[in-house]
């Protein structure tokens, strides 16, 4: 089993379609290493021999990936709800960020909808 960035890759998928397994890596990404690295994007993890999976190794540190990556991300969301931009300030408050609607969807930011008490005529 390929482990890359301690992140098992699944034995039974191709290699780039395994590689997006890894937090930062998305499809073309990972077509891209493969191509950088030598290595045929339709072969399967498992027989990946340990030089192909060591070039790919070494082809994933040239990028900001996994922890690196979150840590940039949270460092950046931070920053913006220190200095009170408006995109800080919907983090803050758990609303939307990129300008989507509230009244009816943004469940999955709001939550489901809180039950007011007395609301009878």
């Amino acid at each position: 089993m390929a482990r890359i960035k301690n992140i098992e890759l699944p034995n039974e998928k191709h290699v780039c379609i395994g590689l997006t397994a890894i937090y930062g890596i998305g499809r073309n990404l990972a077509k891209t290493i493969c191509k950088d690295a030598n290595v045929e994007s339709s072969k399967k993890i498992k027989d990946l021999t340990e030089e192909e999976i060591a070039r790919l190794r070494k082809e994933v540190d040239k990028y900001s990936v996994e922890g690196d990556l979150r840590r940039e991300v949270q460092m950046s969301i931070k920053n913006k709800m220190e200095i009170n931009s408006y995109e800080g300030i919907r983090h803050k408050k758990g609303l939307p960020v990129r300008g989507q609607r509230t009244n009816r969807n943004a469940h999955t930011r709001k939550g489901r909808g809180k039950v007011v008490a007395n609301k009878k005529k």
